[in-house]
């Protein structure tokens, strides 16, 4: 999708703080955090939402949880708790239209939240 900010992002077109990277993963900060850690971890493969998932995508999915099992221990997060959130559509709060789990922690947080 040559309009989407995230695949801009996998392209290099759009610079972005890179955490991690493997073959069918990115993770980057969040330019607008809203806790100390805050990571978006995307698939490089383009899936606008949650709804787009396919069977043939599970590995992918798969792959995005060890990633951000990675990613905690790296950030020093995976010991105290974290959250790995993930909005599909307007309504739940999904801004860019490629399926992205966000990884935040470093602070207490409250429930419920939204």
């Amino acid at each position: 999708m040559e309009e989407c900010v995230f695949c801009k992002i996998i392209d290099r077109k759009i610079p972005a703080d890179i955490v991690y990277e493997d073959e069918y993963i990115l993770a980057f900060r969040d330019i607008n955090p809203k806790a100390p850690v805050h990571i978006l971890i995307i698939p490089k493969k383009h899936i606008a939402t949650l709804m787009n998932i396919k069977e043939s995508d599970r590995q992918l999915i798969g792959n995005i949880y060890l990633a951000a099992q990675k990613i905690a221990a790296e950030e020093g997060i995976d010991k105290k708790g974290f959250r790995l959130v993930q909005n599909c559509n307007e309504d739940a709060g999904q801004e860019v239209f490629h399926i992205h789990f966000h990884l935040l922690g470093g602070r207490k947080m409250a429930w419920p939240p939204g």
